[in-house]
């Protein structure tokens, strides 16, 4: 709407939002990866990479 507003032009704000919306795909993207990489390079040092204690406690309830 502010985009509209400032220019007077459905295009040129439709263009704008889809630009914004690339943008954002894009830096979460990043962010994503950068984060899963970062985990594995942690992983990858650390000398008991592998957890001994399962994630869940189920208290003997089946799913």
């Amino acid at each position: 709407m502010w985009t509209y507003i400032a220019t007077g032009s459905f295009w040129v704000a439709l263009g704008w939002t889809v630009v914004v919306l690339v943008v954002l795909q894009v830096g979460y993207f990043v962010l994503v990866v950068g984060l899963i990489y970062r985990r594995a390079q942690n992983v990858a040092m650390s000398p008991d990479a592998v957890n001994p204690v399962p994630p869940l406690h189920r208290d003997g309830v089946r799913f």
